[in-house]
């Protein structure tokens, strides 16, 4: 059953984010959440002309296999690789068909891709993922410095539409880990420590450009600080 649309003049925030879920979760989403821009804490690398008008984010999360990432050893395989691109391809399918329904009901909506990277030096995309799903309520950044969610930690990926719909603000969550160090633990380099913002950048790419080179892989990923954080529900 399709979901029931939003009228086409400004609605209730609350009632066009119940709006939003629906169609999001109805396409796959395991979890939505919104947020104001201007609530979120990492810059935008976009231009004003093609932000103009867009005040609200949606923050969408896919979760990864479990079965998936229990089998991973020293390192990424195939199955973790095919895994982590076909949540990318459902994330950006989601936002698409998100965005055309956003505007079908005449109002702007611009899909930023899953996995994208415009600025490799600072690995940088558009727009941080992570921290629009943080500002959005659906988790905190982790020691692993990715969004750690209560439901599935951090398998999870991400994905942000940018919107003119107006949309509620998001519950941030406080910082959720406690004592758990498994991520610390589980980094072949060492590359993480007491806060997020004790990851060493050079250390984990040095690592991910090694492991992008194994045979058949050609993708910059890794999933040992994935793969040891559940989240908080599983450690129970």
């Amino acid at each position: 059953m399709n979901p029931e649309p939003v009228p086409r003049a400004v609605s209730e925030p609350a009632a066009n984010f119940e709006w939003v879920k629906s169609v999001a979760l109805a396409e796959g989403a395991s979890l939505v959440g919104s947020t104001h821009l201007s609530r979120v804490q990492a810059p935008l690398q976009l231009t004003e002309r093609e932000l103009g008008g867009l005040e609200y984010a949606i923050s969408i999360a896919v979760r990864l296999s479990r079965a998936v990432l229990n089998g991973l050893v020293d390192g990424p395989n195939l199955l973790y690789r095919w895994n982590y691109r076909q949540a990318n391809s459902l994330l950006d399918k989601i936002a698409f068909i998100l965005t055309n329904e956003i505007q079908e009901r005449g109002y702007r909506a611009l899909p930023i891709a899953a996995s994208q990277t415009i600025d490799w030096q600072r690995q940088l995309g558009h727009v941080s993922h992570r921290h629009v799903a943080a500002a959005s309520g659906l988790g905190w950044i982790g020691r692993n410095n990715l969004l750690v969610t209560p439901q599935y930690g951090a398998q999870v990926r991400l994905v942000t539409v940018l919107t003119s719909l107006p949309l509620p603000q998001g519950e941030p969550m406080p910082f959720g880990c406690g004592d758990c160090y498994a991520c610390v633990e589980a980094c072949p380099v060492k590359a993480l420590g007491e806060t997020a913002a004790d990851w060493d950048y050079e250390k984990c790419f040095a690592l991910l450009d090694h492991f992008a080179k194994r045979r058949n892989m050609n993708l910059h990923i890794c999933g040992m600080c994935v793969k040891a954080c559940p989240g908080p529900q599983e450690l129970r």
